[in-house]
């Protein structure tokens, strides 16, 4: 077995970014976000080289702030909520979520996350990457915080259409355990 090269961490105006493929340790603070009004802030940890085999990326959500559409995809997802509370419509049930819980989301289940509480809720989401099939259905839970696609689709084009692109932008809320 070939030996991992690392990856060079470059400096951008917004935060760190690997270039390339390797290992590389990078704290979230030091690392670019990306941020949009209606859908919080994220931290993806890479660069142009997306991670081949599942995303990972942290989500900071205001209270009644849906971290994206109501969506199922083909791969599992999981879901790990590191601060404060939030709300998950899952196959159209609303449940409410504190620090550590943990949410599974199997193939094809149906699913978004909503900030909740006095203060922010901070999301750690990992996902496979495959290329498979992705639904945007209506959902009257998910429409009730405008976290629904404009009609039923299967392109992520199509849904966020009407939706601003996030910026890129520096870690903005407080980082506990920060360099």
């Amino acid at each position: 077995m070939e030996r991992a090269n690392e990856a060079k961490l470059v400096q951008t105006e917004h935060g760190k970014i690997p270039e390339g493929e390797g290992w590389f340790i990078l704290n979230m603070s030091d690392a670019r976000w990306w941020k949009n009004d209606k859908f919080g802030s994220v931290c993806r940890f890479e660069g142009e080289t997306r991670f081949p085999h599942y995303g990972i990326n942290v989500r900071v959500l205001e209270p009644g702030q849906p971290a994206c559409h109501y969506h199922a995809e083909e791969e599992q997802e999981d879901f790990l909520i590191l601060q404060g509370e939030c709300k998950v419509i899952l196959e159209g049930r609303e449940w409410s979520l504190k620090q550590w819980d943990l949410v599974h989301c199997s193939k094809g289940t149906r699913h978004v996350f909503v900030g909740a509480g006095k203060g922010p809720s901070v999301i750690l989401m990992v996902g496979s990457r495959t290329e498979g099939e992705i639904l945007y259905p209506i959902d009257p839970g998910a429409q009730k915080y405008d976290a629904c696609a404009p009609n039923e689709t299967d392109s992520p084009e199509e849904s966020y259409r009407e939706v601003k692109k996030r910026e890129p932008v520096k870690a903005e809320w407080p980082l506990r355990g920060s360099r």
